[in-house]
């Protein structure tokens, strides 16, 4: 019980904030040296976003990449093929040189063409060239699609630039405290205010195909789960049953949600048709607390946390036949478990000598891996691609967003200004 207890302090205990940055306080020890030259505006006025800014910045914040992006340390700034001289970024020590133009289309109100080349130096060959439409408003999301695609030509793994987060804030206005869920970029740009609420709201999750978001929200004086549509706003009230309502995670395939209830007594995992909203409960024991729980890749299992082996641990769950089994046996404490999207192994929050790290164990060798440097880790969510981890913890005292790759090696905090933050959702791959 006092576990539980203690469950629900974390959950109530939200101090956050609206806009993030990104600061990276950890890279690899030889990241790849690629040039990006400024891309050139052909329109009138200044261009609607700074696309080669947002592509540099996109890639240095892997900590995968060294960037030239500064003119003045360039020998020339080339846009076009003919401009490009291998030997200058040979002598600048370049191994790839990324060049790009804009511009506006004729005849096409608020529409602009963007055309890129990305050139191997050493090999004195284009690897990747596109040209690209999008409109004014567009921009941005264009420039992280290049992103997208300079990363996946250079590392073989799908980018995760043009994803979302969700992240939960809470403000003082007038000496009334309110709640905002919001939704932004991947590094924290372009915020957007989903839910205003005078009441917490908590556990918020991303529909798989990113059109849909679930949540919690104290707003009717207790928990109940709500489903919200991102593009109009509406929102469905799911659950409102007495007690808890909780920790919502939609199936892979769109049709059903695992949730905790306590309608029946302790809090046990229930899985939700979503289309008539008939319930199952799961894996229940009767001794136990089961919550946070979380669909496996393959549709057909729930992980979970639950103290009926005396502390809390990871279990999973079938659906159909209601088979559970242990899948964390190392540590007192292992729980908010997240299944890596490959379906290779898991992240959780893991206790270790009094603090609480994220942590990842792989399925094929049992093996755990702490992957944070920091004390007070909790809500750990994972990129769409699995190459990073984002997760609540602490600094100076002040709750922040932090990330870190899945091997540990790279690391990035998005600090706020003054606020906490908590509760950081990834989106998946997301398809205009």
């Amino acid at each position: 019980m006092k576990w539980l207890l203690s469950v629900c302090f974390l959950i109530l205990s939200l101090n956050c904030f609206a806009k993030l940055t990104i600061e990276i306080t950890q890279g690899i020890d030889n990241p790849t040296p690629i040039a990006v030259s400024p891309f050139t505006w052909f329109g009138k006025g200044i261009p609607p976003e700074n696309v080669s800014d947002i592509v540099s910045s996109d890639l240095s914040r892997t900590g995968m990449f060294k960037v030239m992006d500064k003119p003045e340390d360039m020998i020339s700034t080339p846009d076009i093929p003919e401009e490009v001289y291998f030997r200058n970024w040979r002598t600048l020590k370049q191994d790839y040189l990324l060049i790009g133009r804009m511009e506006p289309i004729k005849g096409q109100m608020n529409r602009i063409e963007l055309k890129y080349s990305l050139y191997d130096i050493y090999r004195q060959k284009v690897i990747l060239r596109e040209s690209l439409i999008a409109s004014t408003a567009g921009l941005r999301d264009l420039a992280h699609l290049v992103s997208d695609k300079v990363f996946e030509k250079l590392t073989n793994m799908r980018g995760a630039f043009s994803t979302k987060i969700l992240y939960v804030s809470s403000s003082f206005d007038s000496g009334n405290e309110r709640f905002r869920l919001w939704v932004a970029d991947f590094d924290g740009a372009r915020p957007k205010v989903l839910v205003n609420s005078k009441e917490p709201i908590v556990s918020p999750s991303w529909s798989p195909d990113g059109k849909k978001v679930t949540y919690v929200s104290f707003e009717s004086r207790r928990p109940a789960i709500y489903i919200q549509s991102l593009a109009t706003g509406q929102r469905e009230k799911m659950t409102g049953f007495k007690g808890l309502n909780g920790s919502p995670s939609w199936s892979p395939d769109g049709k059903k949600m695992a949730m905790v209830l306590s309608k029946d007594g302790s809090p046990s995992i229930y899985v939700m048709d979503i289309a008539t909203k008939q319930l199952k409960m799961v894996g229940s024991h009767r001794f136990a607390i089961d919550t946070e729980p979380q669909w496996m890749p393959d549709g057909e299992h729930i992980l979970f946390t639950s103290n009926r082996g005396g502390g809390p641990q990871l279990y999973k769950v079938n659906v159909q036949s209601n088979k559970v089994s242990r899948v964390t046996y190392d540590g007192k404490y292992n729980a908010r478990g997240r299944p890596v999207p490959d379906g290779s192994g898991i992240v959780m929050v893991h206790q270790s000598r009094g603090n609480f790290y994220i942590a990842r164990q792989d399925f094929s060798t049992g093996r755990l891996t702490v992957l944070s440097d920091t004390k007070l880790d909790e809500s750990p969510s994972i990129a769409a691609n699995g190459s990073m981890v984002m997760y609540a913890t602490k600094r100076n005292n002040q709750g922040v967003l932090a990330a870190v790759s899945i091997d540990g090696r790279i690391r990035y905090i998005l600090p706020s200004k003054g606020e906490d933050v908590r509760e950081p959702a990834w989106s998946p791959f997301l398809t205009n």
